[in-house]
């Protein structure tokens, strides 16, 4: 029974609606409320996002804005600690502002004498040295630090970090469960639900398609013909740009282009970050082409509400291709068999973890092998599965260490 009722404050790249970050933070929330009944805890979370308001509808929280320094600070003291994580918060590729942000909030808490927890993160690339000194000073002060991954810990070591004091756990998201009342594979065919999962037939994105140099030669299907061609294997697709002159979109394109002029399949592509993936998705269609006369079809999720939706959607695939390190996530949670396309060394990193490794990058991406790997997992799916499942198992076991450490300390401490 729940003796006493706690307030934590989660710091992250919410609210952004990148649905990789926002299944960190459902992710994140379900194991504390979990772990929190387990140890007689009632956490009530408090979220920082970019845009409270959506948050606190979808997920049923607590939200301030992220940029508010003074509602940050007030949520910080009148909280009982603040978790930062999880997701590549404390990297300086995208941008120099990113660490002392995170590291800035950190630092409210700590001078405001707040426990506070590093989830499940992935740290670096770190380029800028000058960064090293801020995060060792201010992650030596903290209560209890967890990596998503063993070169993040590595690289927390080499800024001069206790290997003791770090904890390599999985991505939150290995622990996401699936909407309540669904299971695994629960909708074998999920052409018969186009219209109520959000799901766009190529002929319906042509007006979105201006930019495109080359014609969109794919043409529509029904929902009656989709129901027909419920039985091809699905193969869900999450891509990004990435290189500048998009090799690996067009590597893919061909690949893919390949594989169904080989056999039929139903290419569903999953864009995890809008508009920016819809649109790199609509790249590599558009390289495809007219695939309908040899039986395939395509077609484009585009209605996620919440990340549970996607989820489902993965569940529902025979394989994925992604880029995106949460689709590749997503795919070991449901046990879908999986390539990754490496843009970051992050994909690696989890793949590394699965026992696997990239199908290529975006430097170097060949078309035929790609093709030749789809069709090695489409063809004996049960391989991979046997291959993988007891790394997948116990990343799924552990997915929640963090939340359980964070719920026995605020347990002890009253």
């Amino acid at each position: 029974m729940v003796s006493t009722s706690k307030t934590i404050v989660i710091s992250g790249y919410y609210g952004f609606k990148n649905s990789g970050d926002e299944a960190v933070l459902k992710s994140i929330l379900t194991a504390l409320e979990q772990e929190g009944k387990a140890a007689g805890v009632d956490i009530n979370p408090v979220v920082l996002s970019i845009d409270p308001e959506w948050t606190s509808a979808v997920y049923g929280v607590k939200s301030v804005h992220r940029m508010k320094l003074g509602e940050v600070r007030q949520a910080i003291k009148n909280s009982d600690g603040l978790i930062s994580g999880g997701g590549s918060l404390l990297q300086d590729a995208t941008s120099p502002k990113t660490i002392p942000y995170y590291l800035g909030v950190l630092k409210i808490a700590q001078w405001l004498g707040k426990p506070t927890f590093i989830y499940a993160q992935g740290v670096g690339p770190v380029n800028r040295k000058l960064f090293y000194p801020m995060i060792r000073s201010i992650f030596r002060k903290c209560t209890y630090i967890s990596v998503r991954d063993m070169q993040s810990g590595e690289l927390l070591q080499s800024m001069g970090i206790s290997g003791e004091a770090i904890h390599v756990v999985p991505d939150p998201v290995m622990g996401l469960p699936l909407p309540e009342g669904e299971g695994v594979q629960c909708d074998s065919n999920p052409g018969s639900t186009l219209e109520e999962n959000g799901v766009a037939s190529v002929s319906s994105i042509e007006e979105q398609r201006e930019s495109f140099e080359e014609p969109f030669m794919q043409s529509s299907l029904s929902n009656r013909e989709m129901e027909e061609e419920g039985s091809l294997p699905v193969i869900g697709i999450s891509v990004r740009y990435w290189h500048p002159e998009r090799k690996e979109l067009k590597a893919a394109a061909e690949g893919l282009k390949a594989l169904a002029a080989q056999r039929p399949v139903h290419l569903r592509f999953l864009p995890f970050h809008q508009p920016d993936d819809l649109e790199a998705s609509q790249f590599i269609a558009s390289g495809i082409g007219d695939i309908s006369k040899n039986g395939s079809n395509i077609s484009f999720y585009r209605d996620e509400k919440q990340p549970q939706d996607m989820l489902r959607e993965v569940s529902r695939c025979d394989m994925i291709l992604g880029m995106r390190l949460h689709s590749l996530i997503y795919a070991a949670n449901q046990r879908v068999p999986l390539l990754g396309i490496s843009y970051d060394p992050k994909i690696n990193h989890f793949l590394k973890r699965l026992g696997s490794e990239p199908v290529g990058s975006s430097e170097s991406l060949d078309a035929d092998t790609l093709k030749d790997q789809m069709l090695k997992l489409l063809d004996d799916a049960a391989a991979w599965k046997a291959e993988h499942g007891e790394q997948i198992t116990v990343l799924k076991q552990e997915a929640a260490m963090p939340a359980r450490h964070i719920a026995q300390y605020l347990c002890h401490r009253g």
